[in-house]
């Protein structure tokens, strides 16, 4: 991974915490009934998920209690704005924006010398059936203070209001709480401590939770699809609902989310854009063994492309030319099949959410596609960045450079 750190394209915007910082995230930790981790420094994303913490305990998703509840830790306004490089929701970020934009300046305060616990709350205690996330509809975020400042606060106006009645001015002992109370959490009598619950609605998402399920919602009828083969066996058996369910290998979902325009794919248009070029390169170098030039100098360089797709075998050739292929075929016959010349992988990569759909549905369609075809060097760093770090650690020396110099360039 040094190479990515090199290239500020490996969590580059965490946050790193030490010192006071990590008293308050350990307070977190153990309000939401975790235990404190030992680390002295670490890095934090946007919802304060931590990879060194997450490493040490073993469990990535160590800020959830079970797969029905999901938190996230602030404990600083820095964390406003930042990725949130390990969701388990496709949702995650958006509620993070919605919390600060809706309690930016009461967080900035708290923040000063406290820490907020937020739950997003489903009003689910457990997952027990893969068809359980059906049930996720409006999520209720709720916030928590460490210390338990509200209580706090609460003490400490009644000392005030103790003080000024009758002679209780001259009250040595009030004085003595005051003064305490004071020290130990500074004056609260001003500051406002009260974050106002939020309820967000969600509509398609993707979660994590069953080995990782999309859900497509607001479709003639609603899709289900599964990641893990064993979790769609066991769904299809519940009959409870009228939902089409899948699992992400299957051919015939493709056709499908075409024809309820969640996709669309020309490939006329897709030949002259760079998204094609990227993924036929990068299907190209899988092919490339013991070369005599580097693997990123013959996939920038025309001639050295050409030279070495005339050295591979004629099968690998012409699946790295299908879609080539395939339209000089169209300018012959009109009847020409693309499935029949392209690589069912090329074909599946070269599709593309619908025109129609919201900006959230599109990055989530663009979600499922860099995992159904993970052939997108860049689309994938953008859209599911630990499944590109798993991949970028596969590639030979070379091909990572081209990697690389892929995604910088793409932004």
């Amino acid at each position: 991974m040094q190479k990515l750190i090199k290239a500020k394209l490996y969590r580059s915007e965490s946050i790193s915490v030490s010192g006071k910082l990590v008293e308050r995230y350990n307070k977190c930790l153990i309000k939401l009934g975790f235990t404190a981790t030992k680390l002295t420094s670490f890095t934090i994303d946007g919802v304060g998920w931590s990879p060194e913490i997450a490493e040490e305990k073993g469990v990535s998703f160590y800020l959830n209690n079970g797969e029905a509840n999901t938190y996230a830790i602030i404990i600083t306004p820095k964390q406003k704005g930042l990725p949130v490089y390990n969701p388990f929701n496709s949702f995650d970020r958006e509620l993070m924006k919605m919390v600060f934009k809706k309690h930016e300046k009461t967080i900035n305060d708290i923040t000063r010398d406290s820490a907020v616990c937020v739950e997003f709350d489903q009003k689910i205690d457990v997952f027990y059936e893969p068809l359980d996330v059906l049930r996720y509809k409006d999520i209720t975020i709720k916030f928590h203070l460490i210390d338990n400042l509200h209580k706090a606060k609460e003490e400490q106006l009644k000392l005030v209001a103790l003080f000024y009645t009758d002679n209780n001015f001259i009250d040595e002992k009030v004085h003595e709480k005051l003064i305490t109370s004071a020290k130990k959490y500074g004056d609260l009598r001003e500051r406002n401590l009260n974050i106002e619950e939020i309820t967000f609605t969600t509509d398609s998402f993707y979660t994590k939770a069953f080995e990782g399920v999309f859900l497509l919602r607001d479709l003639v009828t609603p899709v289900l699809i599964f990641e893990n083969e064993a979790t769609y066996k066991e769904a299809i058996k519940d009959t409870t609902y009228d939902v089409l369910m899948y699992h992400i290998s299957h051919k015939e979902m493709i056709d499908k989310l075409i024809s309820y325009n969640v996709l669309e794919l020309d490939l006329e248009e897709e030949i002259t854009k760079k998204r094609y070029k990227r993924i036929q390169k990068f299907i190209f170098s899988s092919y490339l063994k013991e070369t005599a030039h580097p693997v990123k100098d013959i996939l920038e360089e025309e001639i050295l492309f050409k030279s070495y797709l005339n050295k591979i075998d004629i099968s690998s050739r012409k699946k790295i030319m299908g879609l080539e292929r395939f339209l000089e075929k169209k300018k012959i016959s009109k009847n020409a099949n693309p499935k029949d010349i392209i690589d069912e992988v090329v074909y599946t990569a070269l599709h593309k959410p619908h025109s129609s759909l919201k900006p959230n549905h599109q990055d989530l369609i663009w979600y499922l596609l860099v995992n159904i075809a993970p052939k997108d060097m860049l689309f994938l760093y953008w859209y599911d960045k630990e499944q590109f770090y798993k991949v970028f650690k596969t590639l030979e020396n070379s091909t990572q450079d081209w990697v690389i110099e892929t995604v910088k360039s793409g932004f």
